[in-house]
Order: structure tokens, then C-alpha cells, then sequence
């Protein structure tokens, strides 16, 4: 009897448990509904309708265009572009931040952060005044009597404005990862003989692949999506399929075509996932 009292006392606390947490997330769950979900039907609606309500595959359809195509290619490896000098910046510079064993000093790794705190727009209007013909730049460098750069408006400008704007964002995982690992893993390597490339190749590389693989992820996805970097730096000279989707929504008030363009943008994003996920689970087994 005293068994069944118990039993159903720890019952009845487990449910009020678990409706008090029902009730706490419900703001969460609202907010998730209104603000991805309702965009998100609304994008799949649009893209998969024409005008006239009509079920279609014509919008998505529409990227195999020579224009569109070749916005979509250019985005794609100017991202690429841009996750791998991130990824060369970056772990180097975690490698040395996780030696330093930053616990009294974490505000070394705030400084990287505090780009962050200043808005996007802002950063990127910021780059622009410094490379533009006349700008800060070329001004100091006319002054030393040295050639002047012409990057603004090309795609090098674009790419110096993705890694300026994403490069936190693959500091901090790479930076994590290097730093929970076990110092008494490396250790024991260098104690069986192990060189110093040997167990970066061996221990620390894999043991890092969690952090490397998210930090992609966190720069990739950005990059390819963009419009504004490249609106600002390209001078609107260079087109990224971010740009054409945002004209399809604001300037040609075309939502279908935008939305259909946004699903083809969304797939890659969805295998970029999927690459992800499949090289952790590989790299953990």
C-alpha cells in the first residue's frame, strides 16, 4: 500500500512537473510558430503557386536560367571562398587562444566578439568608406607615395566583407573545441612517441572536427545567403542569388518567383546540414 502512495504521489509530481515546462516553453513555442514556421509555409506557399493560386514547379524551376545560375554559382564559391579563409584564420588562432588558458583573461576572446556588438549594416558601411577610391585607404597610401587599390566593387571586396562580418562566428566553435580537449590526451601521445604533426593530425585535428564542422556551418550559410555585403561592397555591379531574391521581393514585387528561388537556396542549406551531420557522426564512430 505505502509502495502505491508513493508511486502515485511520484506520478503526480512528475506530471505537474512536466506541465509546469509545457507552460514555461509555451512562450518559445509561440514565438517559434509565428516567427519560422508561418514564414516558412508562406515561403513553400509562394514558391510552389503561380499567380493564380495555381500549383507549380516553374519558380524553382526558373535558377536554371543562364542569369540565375550564374548568380548561384558565384555565391556559392565566393562562400566557399570565404568558410575556407575563415577556417585558415581561425584555427590557428584558436590553437594559440586554447594554449593560453584564457580563464582569468577571457577578455582577449571578447575582443574578437566585440565586432559583433556594432551592427552589421554598419561594419560593412564601414569597409566601404575605408576602400573606396578616395577613401582612408588609398588616402594613407597616396600620402606614402605607394600604388593605390582598386578592390572596391569587386568580388575580392565581397569576399574581405564575408570574412570581416563571419569570422567570430568560426573563431568561437573552433576555439571551444581545441579548448575542452584533454591536455592528458596530448600528453600521453608525445609520451608514446608521437611528433608534433603527428598529434596534431591524430589527436588534435578529430578531436577539433565538432567545433571545424560548426564553424563552417555558422560561415557557409551566411555567406551564400547574402545580399547586403555585396550590395554595399559590389556596388550592385555583382550579383549573388541574395540579391536577386531580395530585388524578386522589394523592388519586382514578384513573391512567387522570390520564394521559389529562396526553396533552391533552402536545399542547400538543408544538404549542407546533412554533409554536416553525416561527417560528425563518422567522425565519432
Amino acid at each position: 500500500m505505502f509502495l502505491l502512495l508513493r508511486t502515485r504521489r511520484q506520478s503526480v509530481k512528475l506530471f505537474k512537473s512536466k506541465r509546469s515546462a509545457g507552460l514555461m516553453a509555451s512562450p518559445y513555442i509561440a514565438w517559434a510558430i509565428i516567427f519560422i514556421v508561418v514564414p516558412l509555409c508562406m515561403v513553400f506557399y509562394y514558391g510552389l503557386t503561380s499567380a493564380d493560386g495555381g500549383f507549380t514547379f516553374d519558380n524553382i524551376a526558373t535558377i536554371m536560367k543562364p542569369g540565375y545560375i550564374k548568380a548561384l554559382k558565384r555565391s556559392i564559391v565566393l562562400a566557399i571562398i570565404s568558410t575556407l579563409v575563415c577556417f585558415l584564420l581561425s584555427y590557428p588562432l584558436g590553437m594559440i587562444l586554447a594554449s593560453m588558458k584564457l580563464k582569468k583573461n577571457a577578455y582577449i576572446v571578447t575582443l574578437f566578439i566585440l565586432p559583433m556588438w556594432m551592427n552589421f549594416l554598419l561594419r560593412t558601411l564601414t569597409w566601404m568608406t575605408l576602400l573606396e577610391g578616395k577613401g582612408v585607404i588609398n588616402t594613407i597610401l597616396e600620402f606614402l607615395h605607394l600604388p593605390t587599390l582598386n578592390i572596391i566593387n569587386t568580388n575580392g571586396a565581397i569576399v574581405l566583407g564575408m570574412v570581416y562580418n563571419f569570422l567570430p562566428f568560426m573563431i568561437l566553435p573552433i576555439y571551444n573545441a581545441l579548448n575542452r580537449i584533454d591536455e592528458n590526451v596530448i600528453n600521453a601521445a608525445r609520451d608514446l612517441g608521437a611528433g608534433t604533426v603527428q598529434t596534431f593530425l591524430r589527436i588534435t585535428l578529430p578531436l577539433s572536427m565538432p567545433g571545424i564542422l560548426s564553424g563552417i556551418t555558422m560561415v557557409f550559410i551566411p555567406a551564400l545567403t547574402t545580399f547586403a555585403i555585396s550590395t554595399m561592397l559590389g556596388g550592385s555591379k555583382i550579383l549573388l542569388i541574395g540579391n536577386i531574391i531580395e530585388q524578386e521581393f522589394t523592388q519586382l514585387y514578384d513573391w512567387h518567383l522570390g520564394s521559389g528561388l529562396s526553396i533552391v537556396l533552402m536545399i542547400f542549406i538543408i544538404l549542407n546540414m546533412i554533409i554536416e551531420n553525416l561527417s560528425d557522426n563518422g567522425g565519432n564512430n
